[in-house]
Formats: C-alpha cells, sequence, structure tokens
C-alpha cells in the first residue's frame, strides 16, 4: 500500500477535489434553475390547456404538477451528481449500475403493487382527477388532498386525521370541488304550512344571502327551490338547490340554515320534529267517507 504523504492529498485534491466541487456547484445550480424556472413554465402550460378551469383550478393544477416535477427533479439531479462523484473518486459506476439492475429484476416480482401505484398516479395526473386543494373521496376515505405524488395521495379529513392512500387503491375518485360545487340541502316544513309561502320565503332568503356583500363572492347562482321533494313522516322536504365556487358549498349551507331558521321563526313557518301521536282507549276520529 503506498504511503500517503501530505503531497499526495495534496494532488488529489487538485486533480479530484475541484471536479467534485464543480459537479457539487453544478447540482445546486441545476436544483436553484429548477425552482427559479420551472414554475413558470408550469404555470404558462397550465393556463394555455386548462381554457375551461378557473383561476383557482390553474393554480390548484399548477401546484400538483410542480410538486411532482419538482421531486423528480431533484432525486434525478442527485442520483447523477453522486454517480458522477462515485466515478471521480475511483468506484466503477458500471459494475454498481450492473448490481442494480440485477437487483432491480429480483426485488421487481415483489414490487408489483409499487408498479401498480406509479402507473395510476400517471393517469390521476395526465387526467387531472383531482389536485392539492380539492375536496374528494377516494378508497372510501373523504377530505382535502394535501399531497399527491406518483405512489400515493395524502388526504386530511375533517377530524384532522391524516390519510396515506396508494393511488392503486383508488377505484373510483369523487371530487366536490371540481370546476364549482353545487348546494343541496333538504328543508322540512309542517305539513300545515302554505307551501307557496315558505317557497317564497326560501326565495327571498337565498336571494338576499347571494346578494351580501360577505357571501356573493362565494355564490355562483342563488340558492332557490327546485321541488317538493318528499312527504316525510314529520313534515314536508322542500329541495333547494345553488351553485357556489369550488370548497364553499359547505360555508354556504350553514349561512343558509341560519337564515332560513331566522325566517322561519319571523313569519311562523313549523319546522318539524319526530313525534308520535298516541291513543289512551279513546276513540279515532271519524274519518270522511267517501261518496258514492
Amino acid at each position: 500500500m503506498p504511503e500517503l504523504s501530505w503531497a499526495t492529498v495534496v494532488n488529489w485534491l487538485i486533480q479530484h477535489g475541484i471536479r467534485i466541487l464543480i459537479i457539487v456547484v453544478v447540482g445546486a445550480v441545476l436544483s436553484f434553475a429548477l425552482n427559479r424556472f420551472l414554475p413558470p413554465i408550469v404555470r404558462r402550460v397550465v393556463i394555455r390547456t386548462g381554457y375551461k378551469e378557473s383561476k383557482e383550478g390553474i393554480e390548484k393544477r399548477a401546484n400538483t404538477l410542480l410538486s411532482i416535477f419538482k421531486g423528480i427533479g431533484r432525486v434525478l439531479i442527485i442520483i447523477v451528481a453522486i454517480m458522477m462523484i462515485l466515478d471521480e473518486v475511483g468506484v466503477a459506476v458500471t459494475p454498481v449500475l450492473a448490481g442494480f439492475g440485477i437487483a432491480g429484476v429480483a426485488i421487481g416480482f415483489g414490487a408489483q403493487y409499487l408498479i401498480r401505484d406509479l402507473i395510476a398516479g400517471i393517469f390521476i395526473i395526465l387526467e387531472n382527477q383531482y389536485r392539492v386543494g380539492d375536496v374528494v373521496r377516494v378508497a372510501d376515505i373523504g377530505g382535502l388532498v394535501e399531497e399527491v405524488t406518483l405512489r400515493k395521495t395524502v388526504l386530511r379529513d375533517l377530524d384532522g386525521i391524516v390519510h396515506h392512500v396508494p393511488n392503486g387503491e383508488i377505484k373510483t375518485a369523487s371530487n366536490f370541488t371540481r370546476h364549482f360545487s353545487r348546494v343541496n340541502l333538504n328543508i322540512s316544513v309542517g305539513y300545515g304550512t302554505d307551501l307557496d309561502h315558505a317557497i317564497s320565503v326560501i326565495g327571498r332568503v337565498g336571494k338576499e344571502l347571494a346578494e351580501d356583500e360577505n357571501w356573493r363572492e362565494k355564490i355562483i347562482s342563488p340558492p332557490k327551490v327546485e321541488r317538493v321533494d318528499n312527504l316525510g313522516d314529520s313534515g314536508i322536504e322542500i329541495k333547494i338547490l345553488g351553485d357556489v365556487k369550488p370548497i364553499q358549498q359547505w360555508a354556504v349551507m350553514g349561512e343558509l340554515r341560519l337564515r332560513l331558521k331566522k325566517a322561519f321563526d319571523a313569519e311562523g313557518i313549523e319546522i318539524p320534529w319526530p313525534h308520535t301521536k298516541v291513543y289512551f282507549g279513546n276513540p279515532l276520529p271519524d274519518l270522511p267517507k267517501k261518496k258514492d
């Protein structure tokens, strides 16, 4: 083994250390360029191809694609830099790559689920099924999308629980916030209520809500009565529909319920509750006889 001297170390640093430093600097520059130039390019492409999307939808799509492309780009930069540094320090890269290839074949048989997840993730991204910031239901789990990668989707539900869902497990993806959302609400009134009057009050409250300066930016079309939806056991159910900006349906429905309760109280309209009539030996009232 040759004796290690200070001159040998200096010569090695001059010959290889400078090249390694250049590799590290170039990697840092490429990483900086990735963060600096990729966002405007992706946003420009998304704007050109997302002509049917709202500004919020375009921003969600761009953020989702950026997180994926940045992750892939960083991994590629790091792998290439490590391989070049190994080559500089005298480690033969070709046998290492060959070893990875053999190992890849060996574990490939056990990586079927990973491959399935990656393929499903590619289609989720290409088809724009959902984006970071959307509220979705996938694999029977509903929540806000916090992260989308090629392998998994990360959701946070209303309880604050974070769910990591492998993309290969997603058979059906339901997006609650694509393009627009919808108020879909049933309100019950008592059987003794004048339905025309109740429908008029609901229409008035929906219009006032849509014109309120604190809510009009969230509402696309005022909530209004669609139909009498059901003759229930305790009351008559009235269907209310209206379009709102994405992810605003729950806030708008909460405010609409509050205003309807106040308006119904002021107008004397009964909101029924389940009840049962009990007879203790008393005769039932006579029913009207059918005429011949």
